[in-house]
């Protein structure tokens, strides 16, 4: 009986997502809203298909973690050493300036305890990893500078649960438990930092030999397996350690991201992690107690809306301190003004120490389920109003600035109107070229407005606004995004869906150059050899050199250059290989050059064929 009892369960949760979802995303509301709606609509309080779905919800929680370790794939090591500043600073100063905000009004308004009102302000400070995250992504938002700034937020909040989790048993005077794996203090701290060490250490030397095995047994379900075991392990040491599964996955994911698997494990994950978010977000809305919401109705309603208010002026007053952009601020404050899945656990573990009474906790987490069911219509309000003012620019009143783009029958069309696309528009447009200009910042295509030039607001890596543009017609596409992962994605668009245009794309270093090379892309420029070049060579005739001679050495030194990067092109995932041919190159370089200084033919060099385009 119980076995027809769970799979019983089962149909009920997949019908009521089969029927919920499509209709939510037809309507424009997003599949989390649908998720949630079909869990409300099968919980206890509701139609009562189904009981409590606790522990459901702990099974799902795994789809968090698997998300995480997706978008660490997509994560390079660099790029997250990149986003320290965003994480640590951000994310503390949204931490503790949301707590004290809100535990100021539990003191002020309800009369709580000080000890209760900072526990209350550290567990609502927090924010819904998986709906945020999920939410941005589902509606392309997660790689804009609001969606990037919001996930290192979020990120830091992961970090932040294990802390707080110390700190509340010592509000309550009592002494803090022991830690998961039965440690405590230096060596706590100790088999932490060493675990991470490990992970480090098995991502570099062991996961790659490891999949290069498994892939080469060619039994295709066994990288499927392979995939799992590596989520699984991960979350697993985490959970042990007692810190967040997540973390440990996306840092899994994060030493994965320059493997040359990566793409297979995201295709292997993906469907797992759909399906368990789902359900997830299916387990919180069953979760919603409306017996309680019929209880204090008004009480709720507005302690929601007071959360909601107090973090998103706290979020909006940090955007604008960041300079983030106009628009993007709104994205940042209103995806992070919900409280998060995180505040159940922390909740729970307060009302067992004893800083929380069981009403108090009971209303938080109500609070906390609304809050959370709140953020995809937050989101669908920044993405119908506040979304298409900013697309008109900063003014809202420039003519035509958010009208999409329409084919003039340009033979070129530019992606990025900065200070890189700008050159190169105006030098076709002065030799007779007409442009068609593509520009997804606002701020930026408000400015380029003011001075008469005719650019479009749009993503670029939608294939309808492309053909909108005229890409069907054009006869190149110049891209000029420093973006890598965004450039990516527009060039497979392009190949794609027009694959007659010629790419023309900048490339902001040697690695991204390498990317756009393994994408197909013949044509690419990196942005600062020719000017860095300039100044070498003002620079030689500064020490002594003649014109003819300084211009001479930087024309043989860029030849040697691209030469050198195409050949090292088949060792640029592997880093020492890299070097060590890098090291022969630059002496061959070096003999080159000395044996050009030798030619006594010199002086009759007045010209050169400087037709190529510059790399």
């Amino acid at each position: 009986m119980e076995h027809a009892s769970f799979l019983f369960q089962a149909v009920i949760y997949l019908a009521a997502a089969v029927i919920a979802v499509p209709i939510a995303t037809r309507l424009g509301l997003g599949s989390v809203l649908g998720y949630l709606l079909a869990g409300v609509a099968i919980g206890p309080h509701a139609l009562g298909l189904v009981g409590d779905a606790s522990a459901e919800m702990h099974v799902a929680e795994f789809g968090v973690a698997l998300m995480l370790f997706l978008i660490g794939l997509e994560l390079q090591p660099r790029r997250l050493w990149q986003m320290r500043g965003a994480i640590l600073g951000t994310g503390s100063a949204q931490l503790l300036l949301t707590a004290a905000a809100v535990a100021g009004l539990a003191l002020l308004l309800f009369g709580a305890d000080w000890r209760a009102a900072l526990a209350i302000g550290l567990i609502l400070a927090l924010s819904s990893t998986a709906i945020v995250l999920q939410s941005l992504s589902e509606k392309g938002l997660l790689k804009t500078q609001g969606g990037r700034s919001a996930f290192a937020v979020l990120l830091f909040q992961d970090i932040a649960v294990i802390p707080i989790l110390a700190l509340l048993p010592l509000l309550a005077g009592t002494p803090p438990a022991p830690d998961e794996a039965g440690l405590s203090g230096w060596r706590y701290g100790l088999a932490v930092f060493g675990t991470i060490a490990a992970f480090a250490i098995a991502g570099r030397y062991l996961l790659g030999p490891l999949l290069r095995l498994v892939a080469g047994s060619q039994v295709r379900e066994m990288f499927t397996v392979t995939s799992l075991l590596i989520v699984l392990a991960a979350a697993a040491v985490m959970t042990w350690l007692g810190l967040s599964p997540a973390l440990g996955t996306f840092l899994a994911g994060v030493l994965l991201a320059e493997s040359e698997f990566r793409h297979e494990l995201e295709a292997d994950i993906e469907p797992f992690k759909g399906l368990l978010l789902g359900l997830f977000f299916i387990a919180v809305g069953a979760n919603l107690n409306f017996n309680l919401i019929a209880a204090y109705p008004l009480l709720l309603l507005g302690l929601v809306l007071l959360l909601v208010a107090v973090k998103f002026a706290v979020l909006f007053a940090l955007a604008r301190t960041m300079r983030m952009s106009r628009g993007e601020d709104w994205l940042f404050a209103l995806a992070l003004a919900q409280a998060g899945e995180f505040g159940f656990v922390l909740v729970s573990f307060a009302a067992q120490n004893r800083v929380l009474d069981g009403t108090t906790g009971n209303l938080l987490v109500a609070l906390i389920a609304l809050s959370m069911a709140l953020t995809p219509i937050l989101l669908l309000i920044y993405e119908q109003l506040i979304q298409p003012r900013y697309m008109r620019g900063a003014e809202g009143d420039l003519a035509g600035a958010g009208e999409p783009p329409v084919d003039e029958g340009s033979p070129v069309i530019i992606v990025g109107y900065g200070r890189f696309g700008q050159i190169a528009g105006r030098l076709l447009n002065a030799c007779g070229y007409s442009t068609t200009l593509l520009e997804r910042n606002a701020e930026q295509l408000d400015l380029v407005r003011r001075y008469g030039i005719r650019a479009y607001y749009g993503d670029a890596s939608r294939e309808d606004l492309l053909r909108a543009a005229g890409a069907e017609n054009a006869r190149l596409v110049i891209l000029t995004l420093s973006d890598q992962a965004a450039s990516l994605e527009i060039v497979a668009q392009l190949q794609k869906h027009f694959p007659h245009l010629t790419i023309l794309a900048r490339a902001r270093n040697r690695m991204h150059q390498y990317a756009l090379m393994e994408a197909g892309v013949q044509h690419i420029f990196r942005e600062t050899v020719d000017s860095a070049l300039s100044i070498g060579e003002s620079a030689l005739e500064v020490l002594g050199w003649s014109p003819l001679r300084a211009r001479r050495a930087a024309r043989k030194f860029k030849q040697h250059d691209q030469r050198m990067l195409e050949s090292l092109f088949p060792y640029w995932r592997d880093e020492s290989q890299h070097i060590a041919q890098t090291k022969i190159y630059r002496e061959q370089l070096l003999q080159a050059l000395r044996e050009d200084r030798r030619d006594k033919d010199l002086h009759l060099d007045h010209h050169w064929d400087d037709s190529r385009p510059g790399m």
